[in-house]
């Protein structure tokens, strides 16, 4: 059984109704998601997503480290971030196999953007993060990084490589299904990501489209 994660803090740009849209997309175009949860800190009511809440008031994107929580789903769980669109078919992210984007501006090193393993097997980065999150949040924890900003994807890379660890690329494994948007061009897909100040509520062309669609395919069942 195949999970699909994805965070919701309060206090932020997103609410209830990205959740509700990147589980309407999963429903239409990556059917291989039997279950979707969504870690908030917010009374969420979106039908077809299980609202766990979250155990910790990390700032932020730091909450996206809660992802890693020990017996939160078995088989292939995907964390995948809110403003994801997809817009074809992309059952490839609901396969099993330790992947993560790459990303895009520094090769070789991987994004949380999307981010997929199996069961338990990352729950070690939770317990090394949650024993001591004050000193992993602080910029220069995890030494010198091509980075520019310090935030939750620094700390995966940098524990992941402690430990020996390389996800493979989903660029390269699945040549062709993640597309970075762009606005000077109109068709996007079928994963669009979004980099920088872009997001989808501020996109042109098909992609809003696509984004605010409604699915007609049946509700899972998030018991």
């Amino acid at each position: 059984m195949s999970t699909l994660i994805t965070v919701l803090k309060g206090g932020g740009r997103y609410d209830a109704a990205w959740v509700e849209r990147l589980a309407a997309g999963a429903a239409r175009h990556a059917p291989g998601f039997h279950r979707i949860l969504c870690l908030t800190d917010l009374p969420l009511a979106v039908a077809g997503v299980e609202a766990v809440p979250l155990r910790h008031d990390w700032p932020a994107w730091w909450a996206k480290m809660e992802a890693f929580r020990p017996g939160l789903c078995e088989g292939p769980a995907l964390l995948c971030d809110l403003d994801t669109v997809l817009t074809g078919p992309a059952d490839a992210l609901a396969e099993p196999g330790f992947a993560a984007m790459e990303d895009y501006f520094h090769a070789g090193r991987l994004s949380s953007a999307l981010l997929r393993w199996h069961g338990d097997e990352l729950a070690p980065l939770y317990d090394t993060f949650a024993a001591d999150p004050a000193r992993w949040m602080a910029p220069g924890s995890c030494g010198p990084v091509p980075n520019a900003v310090h935030g939750d994807q620094v700390v995966i890379d940098h524990l992941l490589r402690r430990d020996g660890r390389q996800p493979a690329f989903f660029q390269r494994l699945y040549p062709g299904l993640l597309d970075f948007y762009d606005p000077r061009r109109a068709e996007h897909g079928p994963v669009v990501i979004f980099i920088g100040p872009s997001k989808p509520d501020t996109a042109t062309g098909p992609v809003p489209d696509a984004w605010t669609a409604r699915s007609h395919s049946p509700q899972r069942n998030p018991g």
